[in-house]
């Protein structure tokens, strides 16, 4: 774990029993600081307990305001919609309130970072550009919002590269951030009411460029407008070397996809990188976005162009986006459960032609605008959870419907029709344009239980 001996020596509050606050309560404990953690949850709380973190009650103990910081799980909200009683106290009394990740840059305030944000991508562009520093022989740790908490890694060296996928939660507590490489993939509209509207979460997201170090490079998505106008904001600020990235079409002074290949105009005339259809684990053009901007993140930190484009067409891929479960009886099985809003759901639709999509859950605030124009290649829509009724609305005279419930009435269902359809190379997609809090803990229970389903009719 991360040695946090050098932060002050007083009390650490921790906030919010989670992976990543369980790791900063461990970290903070095995540094020899007093720790008093809390969680709203019981289940929580007894689970902290069993590892040894010591409980305090931070709405009710009279000592807050002698604590260093208020550790803040990132999923607690902080400004909006309503804060946290314990945040509102805390700030009251003058205590900072910041994130696991802020403890990470402050005991390695020199350390190699490459950072991602971005509405959609974020998580496969992370572990794609971790890939490419593992496979060319660099000491990497790779984390944050995607993977082990970052108090978790394993101690870093000077040669060390810490590969951090960052939400949006995650860059408003993380005052000191500063990266080598800081990769903004795109904006659309989501987690709104956490950031009071539209321009609160483009703020908020922008953050990722908000330290520059000496040669730092902002790679960022010209794919949609909130992006290029922060794009134009950065090369007129001088703060960063830009590069533009794009999953459609070509630019320059960055990398992009055409044709289906990968595209190197980072200096001079475009190189060809890559042909991206033999990269069985990045279909669709957001994925051209998502190789595109892994590409220019680490020919930016001196990977060569060959090594990035070995890893690239070598990448695993990740569960629950786009996971290409298996092909049975000429029926594809695609676990897209990762896609819990209506732009990352479109993304996936443009990837596939014959498409029997299994969509609904706790609905977001797009709902299904984004999909919209590709529902010329969904041949029915499988609806389940609270957006049923309201999906089926959206989509009355556009797609065919069947209203189904659960998931796995809707897979039946999905099943039973492809299976009719086998002779053009149909797919089951599972990409619900939802939240999953509905009828699953997270959008990883939802996928595997849409795995379970297909690796039963496997069997």
């Amino acid at each position: 774990m991360i040695d946090l001996r050098s932060l002050p020596r007083r009390p650490w509050a921790v906030l919010g029993l989670g992976a990543s606050g369980r790791a900063a309560a461990r970290a903070l404990l095995a540094a020899g600081h007093t720790v008093w953690a809390w969680d709203d949850g019981e289940t929580a709380r007894a689970r902290a307990a069993g590892e040894g973190i010591p409980l305090v009650d931070l709405a009710a103990t009279d000592d807050l305001a002698e604590s260093a910081a208020l550790v803040l799980s990132p999923g607690i909200p902080h400004t909006y919609p309503v804060p946290h009683p314990v945040v509102v106290r805390a700030r009251d009394l003058g205590v900072e309130i910041i994130g696991d990740v802020e403890l990470l840059f402050r005991v390695h305030p020199d350390g190699r970072y490459v950072g991602i944000s971005g509405t959609n991508g974020k998580s496969t562009t992370t572990a794609l550009i971790g890939h490419i520093f593992a496979l060319s022989g660099g000491d990497v740790r790779v984390g944050g919002n995607l993977g082990p908490p970052v108090l978790a890694f394993d101690p870093p060296t000077t040669k060390t590269i810490c590969v951090l996928e960052m939400s949006s939660y995650q860059l408003e507590l993380t005052p000191s951030l500063v990266f080598n490489a800081a990769v903004m993939l795109n904006i659309s509209p989501d987690h709104l009411s956490r950031h009071g509207g539209m321009e609160g979460y483009i703020a908020a997201k922008q953050r990722i460029f908000g330290g520059a170090r000496l040669g730092a490079t902002a790679v960022i998505g010209v794919d949609d407008d909130p992006s290029r106008a922060i794009c134009t904001e950065l090369y007129e600020r001088h703060s960063h070397r830009v590069l533009a990235i794009s999953g459609r079409r070509r630019v320059g002074g960055g990398a992009f996809v055409t044709g289906g290949a990968l595209w190197d105009a980072i200096e001079g005339d475009p190189k060809h990188v890559a042909e991206l259809g033999k990269a069985r684990a990045l279909p669709g053009e957001h994925n051209g976005q998502n190789a595109a901007a892994a590409y220019a993140a680490a020919r930016a930190l001196g990977v060569p162009l060959e090594a990035c484009a070995e890893a690239i067409l070598s990448f695993p891929g990740l569960p629950h986006r786009q996971e290409r479960i298996a092909v049975i009886d000429g029926v594809a099985y695609v676990n897209d459960s990762k896609a819990t809003n209506g732009d990352a759901a479109a993304r996936a639709l443009a990837s596939y032609e014959r498409i029997y999509w299994i969509a609904g859950g706790r609905p977001k605030e797009d709902g299904l605008a984004a999909t919209l124009p590709w529902l010329d290649r969904v041949r029915a829509a499988f609806l389940i959870g609270e957006s049923e009724e309201a999906f089926a609305g959206e989509l009355d005279g556009k797609a065919v419907v069947v209203r189904c419930g659960t998931l796995a009435q809707a897979f039946a269902a999905a099943r039973t029709a492809a299976q009719a359809d086998a002779a053009h190379q149909p797919v089951v997609l599972l990409s619900p344009a939802c939240a999953s809090f509905d009828q699953f803990p997270n959008f990883e229970v939802r996928g595997d239980a849409f795995r379970a389903l297909v690796k039963e009719i496997a069997a």
